[in-house]
């Protein structure tokens, strides 16, 4: 495993997750009460072993630069590192990254320091858990210069994916973009020896995640071309082989404010697809040390509260509630992702904050909040209704909330004064 160097893509902008995007990179997005987005690549490669590990950004890189040198650590004698590696200016370059075949390009220079055999690129805000040994294994034996890790979708699905032809040997021979809903691609379906039993899902879609031989990928981007699955993939199914994996676990794209608010409830069920209490592969993220969290008087029904949380009097019910989050008495969540917050206040930050009538951060007493994202330190008064009044609510800007797929989303350090209806 030592041959393989593992390159997350954090992605540009983030645009389809602001305002979560708002003043972080989009792998920086809290998720689960306690994780970010980009601990489910790293922790992926962790668990195989994969201990060289670039993370590539250019877009609100501050956030996710403390978190990975807070978290990610190996000893001296590993040679292990994750690193992230920002768009920066060169005598070559000049320009930002212009895609993602573009952003590996332009870091030729510290990758081939690394001397890899293999290439593993990742995606920074997808939701699986994948045995990544057992992808190489499969690229290794296959003799394929190129493998797409692949997931079964259904035809509706497939529209928004890139979605690959292969024969029984799994060798990939067409690829299609995004074919949307009214494209004929019956030809695409998998072939009945490959098909899962007791499924409609008959079509392999990429899931972002490849392994390139290392003289493949130079051999490859030796062109102008910036994307993978636009440009680099269909390209090189015609010149190199290139091999499909087949992946049967569970696999979420979570690059929306819908998708994202979905795949985090769905950890609350009561047999979530993504199972977090995994002993065997773990999720790593940042140690705290924060106290449990404290329930007094409280109802909470198929809900997750990380650590350091102090609830009161409260009924909770199909909630995430973060980090140090503070609920007051009365108060009730109903379908809310609350990301909790950086720090506690102090007695002496609560009592300047009562002076000058400003809420202490977290859930006010008496609040009633349903279906929203709540982003990290943010103030909610006492008295709020959040998503429960009768309000015709349209996609948009409203100044101190968005609502973005339906879902009121509350931004990073927001207050919100008491009564306030939303």
């Amino acid at each position: 495993m030592s041959e393989v160097l593992s390159i997350v893509l954090g992605g540009g902008k983030g645009t389809r997750l602001f305002p979560l995007t708002q003043a972080r990179a989009k792998p920086a997005v809290p998720f689960g009460g306690k994780y970010r987005l980009v601990d489910i690549p790293i922790s992926n490669c962790i668990n195989a072993n994969l201990r060289r590990i670039y993370v590539l950004t250019q877009f609100n890189s501050a956030s996710l630069n403390l978190h990975l040198a807070q978290t990610y650590t190996f000893d001296t004698f590993s040679r292990g590192f994750v690193e992230i590696l920002a768009a920066e200016q060169t005598f070559e370059h000049t320009s930002w990254f212009e895609g993602t075949a573009d952003a590996i390009r332009k870091n030729f220079i510290h990758f081939r320091t690394q001397d890899p055999s293999y290439y593993l690129i990742l995606s920074g805000d997808q939701l699986y858990r994948m045995d990544l040994k057992d992808f190489l294994m499969a690229h290794r034996d296959s003799g394929a210069e190129i493998t797409i890790a692949t997931t079964a979708v259904s035809r509706e699905e497939a529209s928004s994916l890139g979605i690959l032809r292969v024969n029984k040997d799994l060798g990939i021979t067409e690829f299609c973009e995004k074919p949307g809903p009214d494209k004929d691609i019956g030809e695409y379906k998998v072939p009945h020896e490959l098909k899962k039993e007791n499924t409609r899902d008959e079509y392999l879609a990429s899931m972002g995640i490849y392994i390139f031989n290392a003289d493949a990928m130079e051999s490859v981007l030796a062109n102008d071309l910036t994307d993978f699955g636009k440009e680099i993939i269909p390209q090189s199914i015609n010149k190199l082989k290139v091999n499909a994996y087949i992946f049967n676990g569970y696999w979420e794209d979570i690059g929306t404010i819908r998708s994202f608010y979905e795949a985090n409830l769905e950890l609350t069920t009561l047999r979530p697809r993504f199972d977090i209490y995994n002993e065997n592969m773990p999720i790593y993220t940042h140690m705290r040390n924060l106290p449990p969290s404290k329930m007094n008087f409280s109802n909470m029904n198929q809900s997750i509260a990380a650590e350091g949380c102090i609830i009161t009097n409260a009924s909770i019910s199909n909630s995430i509630v973060g980090v140090r989050t503070s609920i007051e008495s009365g108060a009730s969540l109903n379908g809310v992702i609350c990301m909790g917050s950086d720090f506690y206040e102090s007695e002496a930050q609560k009592k300047l904050n009562e002076e000058k009538r400003v809420p202490n951060i977290g859930i006010g007493k008496g609040s009633i909040i349903k279906g929203a994202i709540i982003d990290k330190n943010a103030a909610i008064g006492e008295g709020c209704r959040i998503g429960i009044d009768n309000i015709v609510r349209s996609d948009g800007n409203f100044g101190h909330y968005y609502i973005v797929d339906g879902i009121i989303v509350i931004p990073k350090n927001t207050v919100l004064y008491p009564g306030t209806v939303l």
